[in-house]
């Protein structure tokens, strides 16, 4: 598994109760500029319409050598999950406060995949507590050093 891009401010933003694999539908030399790492998705989330799930403001470049082939950059993508997974996400997406957003894109046995998350939205003072939280263990981890 390699690892394409990482939306780390997901973290920060959102508490993760669920995560999913998904497959993504790709066009021409969206592939090839993905293998080169050349996509963002730290601004884009997921929705679920008529049944299907897509991701929307998903960056990807395009690739340089793509020329007339190459599509919109940030083209609303389709997300392949199975019928049962997007029933259980729309049901639990209908409650207060639950979105759905990409974590992670990676390829997996020559396949790219997006790991989307089921999240709620963090409170303010729940981001102070990571903060503090982070800043314990950083200190924590400087102390051991200085000792050994």
């Amino acid at each position: 598994m390699k690892l394409l891009a990482n939306n780390k401010k997901a973290y920060f933003d959102y508490f993760v109760i669920e995560k999913y694999e998904a497959g993504i539908e790709l066009k021409g030399t969206e592939v090839k500029s993905i293998y080169l790492s050349n996509c963002s998705i730290k601004e884009s989330l997921c929705r679920i319409v008529n049944g299907e799930c897509f991701v929307y403001g998903m960056n990807i470049s395009p690739y340089e050598k793509g020329n007339i082939f190459n599509v919109d950059n940030l083209r609303i993508r389709k997300l392949l999950l199975h019928k049962a997974e997007i029933r259980k996400i729309e049901e639990k997406l209908k409650l207060k406060g639950y979105t759905l957003i990409p974590l992670q894109v990676y390829y997996k046995n020559g396949k790219v995949k997006v790991e989307i998350g089921l999240c709620k939205g963090k409170k303010l003072y729940d981001k102070r507590e990571d903060i503090k939280r982070k800043d314990m263990k950083r200190d924590a981890e400087l102390n051991i050093r200085k000792k050994i």
